[in-house]
């Protein structure tokens, strides 16, 4: 594949944090961790996590960008809080009554996502019943893919953030 110009955009200072919950399915992480890669976010990993995630892995799951992504592994929803005190969170959950594009998205905050059979906690959710939103969906669907939400959600945040304002190709 030729290597052509590309649209670029600065990176967002400090950048939103992509935060995944006991993730289950590796492709959908490695879908997520090449969004983060493209919007120089970082990917940060609640554990459990459902897959491994050694260099012999990731190569068979086809991931061959992984090293241009920041990822942190926490293990716990807590360990990643005690990390960031005093952030602002933003929890995403398909039972969730408000939009997602009434969420008030600042540079720094962190877009937090739950597993892909369950979603977040609802102990969770109910701790932080104030910042968690949805994206809308008209069909009859139970949810979205985890990486389409992530990406819905994380250019919107970087779009309301005034990220994508000043692009160039590069």
């Amino acid at each position: 594949m030729p290597n052509t110009p590309k649209l670029r955009c600065p990176p967002l200072s400090p950048p939103l944090r992509v935060v995944l919950v006991e993730p289950e399915i590796p492709p959908n992480t490695g879908s997520v961790a090449r969004t983060c890669a493209a919007t120089q976010s970082p990917l940060h990993l609640v554990e459990p996590l459902g897959f491994r995630i050694d260099d012999r892995s990731l190569k068979r799951a086809g991931i061959d960008y992984w090293h241009l992504v920041q990822v942190h592994v926490h293990s716990s929803f807590e360990a990643f809080r005690d990390e960031h005190p005093g952030g602002r969170l933003h929890l995403f959950s398909s039972q969730a009554s408000r939009s997602y594009l009434d969420a008030d998205f600042e540079p720094g905050d962190s877009l937090v996502f739950g597993k892909e059979s369950v979603g977040l906690p609802r102990a969770m959710l109910e701790n932080h019943s104030e910042r968690v939103w949805g994206i809308p969906t008209s069909g009859q669907v139970r949810s979205l893919n985890l990486s389409n939400a992530v990406a819905i959600v994380l250019y919107e945040a970087l779009r309301r953030s005034n990220a994508l304002g000043s692009t160039f190709i590069q």
